[in-house]
């Protein structure tokens, strides 16, 4: 074979090693662009409601009855939706605790408002009602928290001058249809916020007409989200890991 001959051979292999590398390229940059697509799919249309709560660090107090266990808490919150798909809060549940006695006394979301003796007198407030988000938005509400029923105790938790501990927990609807993704990924449990804020001075005066602020140690907002359960992977009858 002459030399013209292993030349032509050696031409054409190189061809077709610059093709079969080029063919590979092209094949990864097409797959890089279909992540892309479908990240981008899932993110605007695909993924499911993701609440996220934040509290700022300013919230209100009131005890304005006496001989009563109605205690008012005024939270200023705010609720964002990070999925695509429409969410709905149904309510919000309150839990308040003493460190110092360790009692808790619980609190539902009652109405909208900025609370003042005069306006309660006038029932300036509106009631409480689901709020509803669609895909990548937010709302903020000022939500007025009443003690849940005549049978919490204790009457009055908050008669002092000092830091409390709360836990905010957004009940969200159960509804729409998740995508296989998401039940893949795990299902979500609702929204909750732990958080603390000081009670600066107690005067039962300030209740006349308005209320006491309370502040977070650090003046600081708080936020909270779903935390991701994964979904279980043993028999029905075993204990899957937590």
């Amino acid at each position: 074979m002459s030399n013209s001959d292993f030349s032509g051979h050696n031409d054409l292999a190189l061809q077709g090693g610059l093709k079969s590398e080029g063919g590979l390229m092209v094949a990864a940059i097409s797959g890089i662009a279909l992540l892309f697509s479908g990240y981008s799919l899932w993110e605007t249309s695909l993924k499911s409601s993701d609440l996220q709560i934040f509290v700022p660090p300013i919230i209100y107090y009131s005890s304005p009855y006496n001989n009563s266990n109605f205690e008012m808490i005024q939270i200023p919150v705010t609720i964002v939706n990070e999925g695509a798909q429409t969410g709905t809060a149904l309510h919000f549940d309150l839990e308040v605790t003493d460190p110092r006695t360790k009692q808790t006394k619980r609190f539902y979301s009652a109405e909208f408002g900025v609370w003042s003796m005069e306006r309660t007198r006038q029932r300036a407030y509106t009631g409480f009602a689901p709020i509803s988000l669609q895909g990548h938005s937010s709302r903020a509400e000022s939500v007025l928290f009443y003690t849940r029923g005549a049978e919490e105790k204790p009457v009055q938790l908050i008669h002092e001058a000092g830091t409390y501990q709360f836990k905010l927990t957004l009940v969200e609807a159960e509804g729409g249809s998740r995508s296989w993704l998401s039940n893949l990924l795990g299902s979500s449990e609702p929204p909750s916020i732990t958080f603390e804020r000081a009670l600066p001075f107690y005067d039962a005066r300030s209740f006349q007409e308005g209320t006491i602020f309370m502040h977070s140690p650090d003046w600081a907002a708080s936020s909270g989200r779903s935390p991701i359960v994964a979904p279980a992977t043993g028999a029905p009858n075993e204990q899957t890991a937590p």
